[in-house]
């Protein structure tokens, strides 16, 4: 018996060696690896390069190059864990491939049969490389908007990826951990989970298309009227309980009102032209249009604020929204085209009663001399005063005894100044908030735009359908002001201005795709053509 004994000592101490010798011969190759990477040897995995050059070579030196994935006895059930999440992926609108899935189910699965050294190496790294890419772009976004687009300046979440990661490892919860990484606010949640219909929707082969043909409105019948029923029912806009007739009846001109009013179109209830193209839009690229604004949801910062002003520059609306309320809701006017209303984040601190205009330079002589060139009465007419020089040298001209026409773009020596009056551009009330781009809120006296389904007709800064009741509600808790004496104030027409109370955040987004709590979920065309950019960098 002690030579049974003594054989089952050597062969349990033998085992006993190699296993605890297998988590220090993965550690040793990885900090070999890591070590040895740099610009001129990059680190990979086989010929697959990892992303997380700077964060992954932080996270091992912090744990001692000591294997995160893999134990004594193998892999570790973590390592699943994180496969599946990666496989979740497309969730959040994002390519599982991006994040080695392929190569790391194929790694794994040898891993499971022969857990050697350097199969473990390269599982580690790439795993570690997936969870911090991943984790990267749920809490940041996966493209970087500045770069996209020098209009959008972006205020993103940060976060120490490296000790994220080790406190996943240390609570095993991988999964959650990735999940906790994502944006806070409801509005996302509420457009994943319309993700997931929309998605549900393409692959059983999304809507019917309506034929093209005369405008269809209450009272029509035939095969393009039922076609558009099988199509509003396949989103909902037509109840299930309207019944299955071919007649275009009041629920069905309803349910047409319920689609035009989702896709920001006049409500009229009737199928023309434009409302035949957002309903033949195929469910794929509605499917694309949900996932890259959920790319732009990571790109916020983690609170909007306890109340906040949030311009969405597709749909052309204004909401102050408080507690998690909307308050205030109007509509309003966004930059053309070539001069496009950027996007940032910054915070309210004033408003200005009965603003002058001091018309900026690029509007000066691409917009106005034209028209002074014309009609020389123009300036006078408009109440827009010629003025030279700053501070004390200031001199104001009389624009009569200029000669206009030898006035160039090139050279223009003059500052434009437009008195507050009913004339005046800016209307009655201007709301400031620090920026780089000169951009800011004010009222208008060109209420007639408000009536239009798009509307970009300034030149960058947003004009406000209801810029005094904006001015009531920001100035509610003021001590001397009210709506009284802001009427008042206004009366007097002196340009005043007002510091508020409570500054407020203010957020100019740009949202083509959104859901409500219900379900219910918004399209908007893509006025700026930044959808194409975006998909072109998200899915390249």
């Amino acid at each position: 018996m002690r030579w049974l004994l003594a054989i089952w000592l050597v062969v349990s101490v033998g085992f006993l060696a190699r296993a605890q010798s297998l988590p220090e011969a993965v550690r040793e190759r990885l900090r070999s690896r890591i070590e040895a990477a740099g610009e001129s040897l990059p680190l990979r995995v086989g010929s697959t390069p990892l992303y997380a050059t700077v964060v992954l070579p932080r996270f091992y030196e912090r744990r001692g190059y000591w294997p995160a994935w893999s134990s004594a006895e193998g892999l570790l059930p973590r390592a699943e864990e994180l496969v599946a999440a990666i496989r979740d992926a497309e969730r959040e609108g994002l390519d599982p491939g991006a994040y080695h899935l392929r190569q790391l189910e194929a790694l794994l699965a040898a891993a499971r049969q022969h857990p050697q050294p350097a199969l473990l190496t390269d599982l580690d790294l790439l795993l570690t490389d997936a969870f911090l890419t991943y984790g990267a772009h749920l809490l940041a976004g996966k493209v970087d908007p500045v770069r996209l687009d020098p209009e959008w300046h972006a205020n993103r979440r940060e976060a120490d990826l490296a000790a994220v990661l080790q406190r996943a490892l240390e609570t095993d919860t991988i999964s959650a951990s990735l999940q906790a990484l994502l944006p806070a606010h409801p509005g996302y949640a509420w457009l994943r989970a319309a993700l997931a219909r929309y998605r549900a929707l393409a692959a059983a082969g999304g809507w019917p298309h309506v034929s093209t043909g005369p405008a269809l409105r209450r009272g029509d019948a035939g095969p393009r009227v039922a076609a558009l029923r099988r199509r509003l029912a396949a989103t909902g806009d037509l109840p299930s309980t309207a019944g299955a007739g071919g007649d275009f009846d009041a629920a069905l001109e309803e349910a047409v009102r319920r689609f035009q009013r989702r896709h920001g179109l006049e409500a009229d209830g009737i199928v023309g032209a434009a409302t035949l193209a957002a309903l033949n839009v195929p469910a794929p690229q509605r499917v694309r249009q949900i996932a890259l604004n959920l790319e732009r949801w990571r790109w916020l910062p983690a609170h909007l604020g306890r109340r906040y002003v949030l311009v969405n520059i597709a749909s052309f609306e204004l909401e102050v929204v408080e507690e998690g309320r909307r308050v205030l809701h109007m509509r309003v006017v966004v930059g053309r085209d070539y001069r496009r209303t950027p996007v940032f984040s910054s915070t309210m601190t004033y408003l200005v009663l009965n603003p002058s205009w001091h018309v900026p330079p690029r509007i000066a002589v691409q917009d106005l001399l034209p028209l002074i060139q014309k009609d020389p009465t123009y300036l006078t007419r408009q109440g827009i005063r010629v003025l030279q020089g700053w501070g004390a040298e200031t001199r104001e001209l009389d624009p009569q005894r200029i000669d206009w026409s030898r006035v160039t773009a090139q050279r223009f020596p003059y500052r434009l100044r437009q008195d507050p009056g009913p004339q005046n551009a800016l209307g009655r009330v201007k709301f400031m908030f620090p920026n780089p781009f000169n951009v800011y809120l004010h009222d208008t006296p060109a209420r007639e735009l408000f009536a239009k389904s798009e509307r970009t007709f300034s030149s960058g800064c947003i004009r406000l359908e209801k810029a005094l009741e904006l001015a009531f509600y920001l100035l509610k808790d003021h001590p001397k002001w009210n709506r009284d004496t802001i009427l008042e104030a206004l009366a007097r027409g002196k340009e005043q201005t007002v510091v508020l109370p409570q500054p407020i955040p203010v957020h100019l987004l740009y949202w083509t795709a959104w859901a409500e709590a219900d379900g219910t979920v918004h399209f908007r065309r893509d006025i700026y053509g930044r959808d194409a950019r975006l998909a072109r960098a998200l899915w390249p």
